[in-house]
């Protein structure tokens, strides 16, 4: 009998696949690691026959390449159901980013419900991530009722992992109320380490308490670092708060931008 050429081809891809199967099985940890985290391009066949093998952290990375069509063509709905698959294996990451899908209709129709409770699933197994997502949706009532003060211990947990983000929403929680006591201190901490893990918002938002407690010199520090790591709408709200300032220092960071032309 003799084989068409796609016939060929087909045998071909199956026995490849086949021998990726049998290497991917003598690899150490560092090999795996090294394999997942390679260029897309050059390892794509290798990641997906090592989600097909049932590798979670496998299943999870091919979902990201194809909801970001990295590597291989973007695909949403293929990209949700490894996301999928790699939760029903246990990954953290995967419950969150399945809940990404479910919240944002990629490859499924928007359910704030199912994404709240796949936020929730990742939050419960440790990922920063998932108690962030969860935290946001119980803050808005979105998928679940409104409840701030849990919103808030979910920011706290995340924080505590060293999710800038969150430390950035329970600062703000802490300085205005939300779902607790005012707490100018605790708020004063957590912008703190959220603006020293690089988060351009908490850089502001620290920025401006300092301003307000008279420390013109770090505010305008802080203020420099946001502008460098931030977008439009925080430059324009640092321009804001220097065309009002006293400060020595201050102002003359405002100075410097003019003549820079960026105020």
């Amino acid at each position: 009998m003799t084989l068409t050429q796609e016939q060929f081809e087909r045998a071909a891809a199956l026995e490849a696949h086949h021998q990726r199967l049998v290497k991917l099985q003598g690899m150490s940890y560092r090999q795996l690691q090294g394999l997942l985290t390679g260029d897309p391009a050059e390892a794509a066949l290798w990641v997906r026959s090592a989600a097909e093998y049932g590798m979670p952290a496998a299943q999870l990375r091919l979902g990201r390449m194809l909801l970001e069509g990295n590597g291989v063509e973007r695909d949403d709905r293929a990209a949700f159901t490894w996301f999928l698959r790699a939760a029903d294996g246990g990954d953290p990451e995967a419950m969150n980013m399945a809940g990404r899908c479910h919240e944002n209709g990629w490859g499924v129709p928007v359910d704030l419900r199912k994404a709240a409770e796949c936020y929730r699933s990742s939050g419960e197994a440790g990922h920063d991530w998932g108690e962030y997502n969860f935290g946001n949706m119980l803050f808005d009532g979105r998928g679940v009722p409104q409840d701030r003060a849990e919103a808030l211990q979910w920011y706290v947990r995340a924080a505590h992992r060293g999710h800038g983000r969150a430390m950035n929403l329970a600062a703000r929680c802490f300085e205005e109320g939300w779902g607790c006591a005012k707490s100018p201190a605790e708020a004063a901490e957590w912008y703190r380490r959220s603006a020293e893990s690089g988060y351009f918002r908490a850089q502001f938002n620290y920025g401006v308490l300092l301003a307000q407690l008279g420390e013109g010199v770090a505010a305008a520090e802080w203020f420099s670092k946001a502008l460098a790591a931030g977008d439009p709408g925080i430059r324009q709200a640092i321009l804001g708060v220097l065309a009002k300032t006293r400060d020595p220092a201050l102002a003359e960071l405002g100075a410097g931008l003019a003549q820079n032309g960026l105020a």
